[in-house]
């Protein structure tokens, strides 16, 4: 699906503030609701809209440390370590990358002892070869929104 200037407008809008009605993009946008629902729904059809969610300031809910985690893979196995990685509920991203290492994970924990447990569950997983943390000093951003 191409998108045209009028689904950007209406992406960046909801990037902003995911609670706006149709109706209340319409009147932003200076269209009608039947246009932007029918454009809403098409790119959630496309996946181009996966899903709405809440912007979470993690720190105030405990999540005081983030560790930015590197992965060397053995064996060709990155996608099934990969795969595996990403079911744990402290992750908040993974991701297959090129240099020296294979995957950088970003994990947000509550207490050192979390991250210290994390990281030895990674090592057992089969064919890790090596892990690299790196903990969060100070987040000047963080904000995966291109809007």
């Amino acid at each position: 699906m191409n998108l045209d200037k009028t689904d950007e407008k209406i992406l960046k809008n909801l990037m902003v503030d995911a609670r706006l009605s149709a109706r209340q993009l319409a009147l932003k946008l200076g269209m009608s609701t039947v246009t932007v629902l029918s454009r809403i729904k098409k790119m959630e059809k496309e996946k181009i809209i996966k899903g709405y969610s809440a912007i979470i300031d993690h720190e105030k809910l405990g999540y005081s440390l983030t560790a930015i985690i590197e992965i060397i893979a053995k064996n060709d196995k990155v996608v099934d370590i990969e795969e595996e990685i990403s079911k744990f509920e402290n992750v908040c991203g993974v991701y297959d990358i090129t240099g020296s290492t294979d995957t950088v994970i970003i994990a947000k924990f509550k207490e050192r002892n979390e991250l210290s447990k994390f990281v030895k569950e990674l090592a057992s997983i089969p064919n890790v070869e090596n892990t690299i943390t790196h903990v969060v000093l100070n987040t000047a951003k963080e904000d995966f929104r291109l809007a």
